[in-house]
């Protein structure tokens, strides 16, 4: 049970690869203690998948904590003195439980069924094809920056009501206000996510006025008639549209960054994409197990449980590491190696439960159409670095930057 001196997700090794420390984690019995975080960590699939399906564990701590104690709480982990941050940010949808957690999930949730996500083929389709059209030229680019950041960004913004000429700011404000979930949380850190939530905020109340006066079939014009008609409130509504804004922009960056690499370290995988496009499904999921683009969440438990043959208080915090479920062998057979055709293929990547991640639909979608596309397109496609830095921290996974060549038909 004791904390393993290995696990250090902000260093060099971790970011390089962090499964073989996700492994020493499932190896140990129980759950192991991270005094960074000051959280149980759960590796395996059964223990995380028990966790987040428990009816006993929520994400909020005011189920769990008085205010003083929470105030306490937000001081120890420099969570203090950020009030936008505070309002839209440590407050959310992905932060709520119960009554609040589903009135706020059921104001926008309509417009994410696979129904609707589908309805957004034809705009996808066409925003890659003229993307491609603008990189065909190029003997290489890197696939993070060129390719990668400007499909899901601009597609979760027509979603919401964004003009497409905003959309690059919105996922500099989204990365600069993410960056402080994660370990390092120093006052530097914690400056600029403030001063980007004040400037999202601001953006989306001119945004916000301007639809009142001219409405839309947006999700933000939706959610102005739910504030109008009392099932959401003005910070609820600024605070759930920058947690769609953030969520549709970094994570489906980094799985398509680290989706791609994986095609690229398992080259006879992107021939067997190649040679049956039906795979393409498959493969998208199994991209999203395979490096799961958020690998750490938590849950506070309201009473006392038992989780791994131990007992933990109520207020214990769990950290669920997605990532090392994914790969749990017991779970999936060969679990590291890259399968584009893995049936069945249970991940957890999108959570499990009340939880479950609201924007899947469209980030497979997503990734779908662009992969599609690329392999249609381009009949080589090659990795041109000697090797790929992903990003640090124990919150996200996916590479910095990823240059490649390639060539078309």
């Amino acid at each position: 049970m004791s904390q393993s001196p290995a696990f250090d997700p902000l260093s060099e090794a971790f970011a390089s690869d962090p499964h073989p420390f996700y492994a020493a984690l499932r190896a140990q019995p129980g759950l192991t203690f991270f005094k960074d975080f000051d959280v149980w960590l759960a590796a395996r699939f059964d223990d995380v998948s028990e966790i987040v399906m428990h009816d006993k564990m929520v994400r909020s701590l005011d189920h769990v904590a008085s205010p003083e104690e929470i105030a306490d709480q937000k001081r120890a982990g420099n969570w203090h003195d950020m009030p936008h941050h505070s309002r839209f940010v440590q407050f959310s949808l992905l932060d709520s439980d119960g009554d609040v957690h589903d009135r706020l999930r059921k104001q926008v949730f309509k417009l994410f069924t696979p129904v609707m996500v589908n309805n957004l083929r034809d705009s996808i389709q066409k925003t890659v094809d003229a993307l491609f059209d603008r990189l065909a030229d190029r003997t290489e680019i890197d696939f993070v920056e060129d390719l990668a950041a400007h499909v899901p960004g601009h597609i979760i913004g027509r979603i919401i009501g964004v003009p497409d000429a905003d959309c690059p700011q919105l996922r500099t404000w989204s990365e600069n206000i993410v960056q402080f979930f994660d370990i390092d949380r120093s006052d530097e850190r914690k400056a600029l996510a403030e001063r980007n939530t004040t400037e999202f905020y601001h953006y989306l109340l001119e945004l916000k006025a301007a639809r009142e006066k001219t409405p839309g079939d947006d999700l933000l014009s939706v959610m102005i008639e739910a504030e109008r008609q009392g099932t959401m409130s003005h910070d609820e509504l600024f605070s759930t549209a920058m947690l769609i804004l953030m969520a549709g922009h970094g994570s489906t960056i980094d799985v398509l960054g680290s989706g791609m690499h994986a095609l690229l370290t398992f080259p006879g995988e992107m021939q067997r994409l190649r040679d049956a496009p039906g795979l393409m499904k498959t493969a998208v999921q199994e991209m999203f197990r395979y490096e799961s683009p958020l690998p750490f969440f938590h849950r506070y438990c309201t009473d006392d449980v038992e989780i791994s043959g131990q007992t933990f208080p109520r207020g214990t915090k769990f950290g669920v590491l997605y990532g090392a479920a994914n790969r749990d062998p017991k779970q999936f057979p060969d679990a590291d190696r890259f399968d584009v055709a893995r049936t069945p293929n249970w991940h957890i990547a999108f959570g499990r439960g009340a939880h479950f991640c609201l924007g899947n639909h469209l980030a497979r979608l997503d990734m779908d159409i662009i992969f599609s596309t690329l392999l249609q397109r381009f009949k080589t496609i090659e990795l041109a670095a000697d090797t790929v830095s992903y990003k640090r921290g124990l919150s996200v996974r996916g590479p910095q930057s990823l240059p490649i060549s390639w060539k078309p038909d």
